[in-house]
């Protein structure tokens, strides 16, 4: 249903790299021409101005809408100009749902969502009423399907007794293993749903660590090996994982997208794969 290398928007716009329409557009191209068909989008994106930023330019191209999907999140609610507010929260109420998708749809120029995640767990969700809203926005056909982002395992389960969902997108890179002890990805396998994952590549390329300097070590090794680059190595290692993780790559240029596609090409050996982990970690596996 969805590319295996998710296209993510958060830096399209004034949170990244202020992309005009025409350059939306071209990374839009680029990422079809690489089989990269789903774009990851959430209401807040760029203050509130993201989504209609990807509209716009996906408006002005003619590519038929069955060939692409197009998630979108809702639920935290924060302050910008267009959507002012006094406090950073979450809802999770029936009509603000509503709003948010209408919104989303307006905003993307389209008929309908192929995915709608809440974006993060609230203390106060009430499972009964998010099904309802759930079944409202899939019998209007406004929503194909559901899912959550950043949910704990529990905090999974409690709503998915109540309404099918198909995805928890969580933080999962070589600096972030957590997922791979806690049971998050496990219960994927269990119910046989592919992950998504967000900041694929963690903080490598942007901090110097005491683990970056590990993991670096093991690169220098590894690039050579593999032929391939840091960055396709990182994504290497998330789908070398059983739970078929959908990378969401955050890169606002074409020719990083192209480059990060190769990743799917390599294939790292068990021992490779947990080089990496002990360099991640400090320590080898118990």
């Amino acid at each position: 249903m969805f590319s295996n290398l998710i296209a993510g928007t958060m830096r399209w716009g004034i949170w990244g790299a202020n992309h005009s329409e025409k350059n939306v557009q071209e990374l839009i191209e680029v990422c079809l021409e690489e089989n990269i068909t789903t774009f990851d989008h959430a209401d807040i994106y760029g203050n509130h101005t993201t989504e209609e930023l990807f509209g716009k330019a996906w408006k002005e191209m003619n590519i038929d809408r069955e060939n692409v999907q197009f998630v979108s999140k809702c639920g935290i609610v924060m302050n910008s100009d267009k959507k002012p507010s006094e406090l950073k929260y979450y809802n999770y109420n029936s009509d603000y749902i509503l709003n948010c998708v209408e919104e989303s749809l307006t905003n993307l120029n389209t008929d309908y969502l192929d995915l709608l995640l809440l974006h993060r767990p609230s203390p106060l969700m009430n499972p009964e009423e998010i099904t309802e809203t759930f079944f409202k926005l899939k019998e209007s056909g406004k929503v194909k399907d559901f899912g959550v982002s950043n949910f704990s395992v529990s905090q999974f389960e409690l709503l998915d007794e109540c309404f099918p969902l198909i995805t928890n997108q969580i933080e999962v890179s070589i600096n972030q293993t957590k997922s791979f002890e806690d049971g998050t990805l496990d219960q994927m396998m269990m119910k046989k749903l592919s992950p998504m994952a967000w900041s694929v590549l963690g903080n490598y390329f942007s901090e110097k660590s005491d683990q970056n300097i590990r993991i670096k070590k093991i690169m220098e090794v590894l690039c050579p090996k593999y032929n391939a680059e840091e960055n396709q190595i990182l994504l290497a290692f998330l789908l070398k994982h059983p739970a078929k993780i959908l990378p969401v790559i955050g890169t606002s240029k074409t020719e990083t997208i192209r480059k990060l596609n190769r990743s799917l090409l390599i294939d790292l050996e068990t021992i490779d794969w947990f080089k990496l982990l002990e360099a991640s970690k400090g320590s080898e596996v118990e």
